[in-house]
């Protein structure tokens, strides 16, 4: 017999044995535990019971949060104290952009911007600012320039449509003065206090840096009017009448559409336009520039000012003649909300008619504009020669 070959087989045998019956009542116990804990029945126990101790949890923090306080806090404080992000997540949510970060989005590589100015009249479904849209989508190349579009709306409704319509919008609500009437008449006070208040920003985005393309909203845009732009000129402004050479001073300019570029001398010249408000009390933003434009100021600090042809920068006062030439027309020369938006229409369906047509008709047919229809301009002509007999007393012409 050889014991020693036999016992450690055996006490291997005894030692799995052992091992077996160990895990056997592991098993066993385990098994026990989880019969009682989770029966296979128990899945939808189980979540109720994670839920309540979650509420639990939950009640017991908030408690905490509020006996730590002296008085109850508000909803925001207490999801202020739980998640200190709160705080700064809701100050996103509220606070209006700032005018130099709304520039900065919509600014083109060399710093210029296209901006227009809208109240609750203009903003309203189906009226003036829906029209302008229009021109952009309809004209010929032009809806890629809405990116560079910055509307300044005047007052809460007006901000709230531009949020609906646009994505660069700032709100420039001026405190004791409401914008938001139904139409702020031509030479009326709340009139003349929008036409210098919009002076007053101008000069703000100039001294940001920012050059701007200024332009009403009842300016349609059916081409990029930017190659039109002289190059070297300081500020240029479109006219209600044209007198055939861009330095001519005699030139009636229309403030409803304007290209300024930012630097020492047109900041200067805003600032001295704005002040002027004050010596010429209860005249129009455009009137005080035909009185201030030869005066000694403008020419001591080398203001290069020129004025826009009318051939391609139109309006119902004086309208191009070319439509193969035309960049913008205005609604000028006219009063009346309806009057506007009835001639507005048939300004930018006259472009749809013109655009359907042939290249060789479109430069034979000799097509031209079927307006001005509502707005007149044999008043405006009576108007205006009362006005202009002498420049320097009485008011200048009308930019509506």
């Amino acid at each position: 017999m050889n014991l020693s070959h036999r016992l450690p087989s055996r006490l291997k045998t005894m030692t799995k044995l052992h091992v077996s019956s160990l895990d056997a009542k592991r098993s066993s116990s385990v098994s026990a535990v989880s019969s009682f804990i989770m029966p296979p029945c128990s899945r939808p126990l189980r979540r109720a019971v994670i839920y309540i101790v979650a509420i639990s949890i939950s009640i017991f923090v908030l408690y905490r949060s509020l006996d730590s306080l002296d008085a109850v806090p508000s909803s925001s404080s207490i999801f202020s104290r739980i998640f200190p992000s709160f705080d700064s997540f809701q100050s996103l949510e509220l606070e209006e952009p700032k005018l130099e970060d709304v520039l900065r989005r919509a600014a083109t590589r060399d710093n210029t911007v296209i901006l227009t100015t809208l109240n609750e009249a203009w903003a309203a479904p189906g009226s003036v600012i829906d029209l302008f849209f229009e021109s952009f989508r309809i004209g010929e190349g032009t809806s890629m320039l809405l990116n560079h579009l910055v509307i300044i709306a005047l007052d809460a409704k007006a901000y709230s449509r531009c949020r609906e319509l646009h994505k660069h919008c700032f709100s420039l609500e001026t405190e004791g003065v409401d914008f938001s009437g139904k139409e702020a008449y031509f030479m009326t006070r709340s009139y003349l206090k929008m036409m210098w208040r919009r002076i007053d920003f101008l000069r703000s985005v100039l001294e940001l840096g920012y050059n701007f393309v200024f332009t009403d909203a009842d300016v349609m845009w059916f081409r990029n009017p930017f190659t039109r732009f002289y190059r070297y000129a300081d500020f240029q402004i479109a006219c209600d009448h044209y007198l055939g050479r861009s330095n001519d001073l005699e030139n009636r300019p229309n403030g409803g559409f304007s290209f300024v570029r930012s630097n020492n001398r047109t900041i200067l010249f805003y600032k001295y336009w704005y002040a002027s408000r004050i010596r010429y009390s209860g005249y129009h933003d455009q009137d005080v520039l035909n009185f201030i434009k030869r005066e000694p100021f403008v020419f001591r600090i080398g203001l290069r000012i020129r004025f826009l042809n009318t051939a391609y920068f139109g309006g119902l006062c004086e309208p191009s003649k070319d439509m193969n030439l035309v960049r913008t027309m205005h609604a000028n020369c006219c009063f009346g909300m309806d009057s506007k938006l009835h001639d507005l229409r048939i300004m930018l369906q006259d472009w749809r008619d013109f655009m359907a047509l042939p290249l060789h008709l479109k430069q034979e047919s000799g097509f031209s504009w079927k307006v001005p229809q509502n707005c007149s301009l044999d008043s405006l002509r009576r108007y205006d020669e009362s006005m202009y007999e002498e420049e320097s007393e009485p008011p200048g012409e009308s930019q509506e």
